[in-house]
């Protein structure tokens, strides 16, 4: 697709951290939603030889995200159509912000345009609300804001792209990816340390071992065991702290559960190592954009 726009920040093609054949995925199955039958209010309205030149604008303060996918979107529509991105991900905007633009023939414009900001606006929501929830992190601290498994079926790769813009870091990116013991995991093995033990014994000697303990008591045994990170589910602030302290630097500390924006920095001053979000992803409104026609 062609970029004539000299001061565009990059190319539309390049999808930088994004895999194309991922994005590309999703964007086709997006489009074929909306256009399996065609356009017909587009098809009857507008003229074949029609052209428009189109901004998308923040309707409120948000943390930019999703330039690149935009692009992508009316690239695969009609290549013809140029983009620009005035804003690089990540960055905060004002109300009133152009953030990109397409400009080339209508049609494909308007038929692109609902997908296009459907997408954006997920992932504007996502890295404005990581954000959030990073500055509430006290300059100071080393504790890191993660995300959880907890995304939209089908969008993990855009969303979990978005908390990365927002500040924060992702977690595992699947059931392969790492090893992360759960409550029912523990239940099913009779005990912390037999759950660790049997992991251990059988997962890549390059995969960490993860175990989560709602107890000092399970604490203790999660550490006796040899887990590297533990994560400290829906423990109040003095018991995380506790817990930071039995551990000493003996494995990755995880608060998780029950977290809340207002608890980020008291949990940060309590030295945990990273603070995992499911809300960054399954809670977080889609931002406001609208996509402005030139008159």
């Amino acid at each position: 697709m062609a970029n004539a726009n000299p001061d565009a920040l990059q190319k539309p093609v390049d999808l930088g951290d994004l895999p194309a054949v991922l994005v590309d995925r999703i964007v086709a199955l997006a489009l074929d939603e909306d256009l399996a039958s065609g356009d017909l209010t587009t098809e009857a309205c507008i003229a074949r030889e029609a052209t428009a030149i189109a901004h998308a604008v923040a309707r409120s303060s948000v943390v930019a995200c999703g330039g690149s996918v935009f692009a992508r979107v009316f690239a695969m529509i009609a290549p013809d159509l140029e983009v620009t991105l005035h804003v690089a991900d990540g960055t905060r905007v004002d109300a009133g912000t152009r953030l990109w633009t397409v400009r080339g023939r209508a049609r494909p414009i308007l038929m692109g345009e609902r997908v296009a900001l459907n997408l954006t606006q997920r992932m504007t929501g996502v890295a404005t609300l990581t954000r959030r929830h990073v500055d509430a992190v006290p300059a100071t601290s080393h504790t890191r804001i993660t995300d959880t498994r907890k995304t939209t079926p089908g969008l993990r790769i855009l969303e979990r792209y978005a908390v990365r813009a927002g500040g924060g870091t992702n977690h595992r990116d699947s059931l392969g990816a790492a090893v992360l013991i759960k409550d029912n995991h523990i239940a099913a093995c009779g005990s912390v340390t037999e759950a660790v033990t049997r992991a251990r014994h059988r997962a890549p000697h390059t995969s960490k071992i993860e175990c989560e303990v709602d107890s000092l008591t399970q604490l203790d045994e999660a550490l006796a065991a040899g887990a590297d990170i533990v994560l400290l589910d829906n423990m109040d602030t003095s018991t995380v702290a506790e817990a930071v302290r039995r551990t000493k630097g003996r494995a990755i500390t995880e608060a998780s559960g029950g977290i809340t924006y207002a608890r980020i920095a008291e949990l940060a001053a309590v030295g945990v190592d990273f603070i995992s979000v499911g809300a960054l992803t399954h809670s977080a409104p889609a931002a406001d954009i609208g996509l402005d026609f030139e008159p």
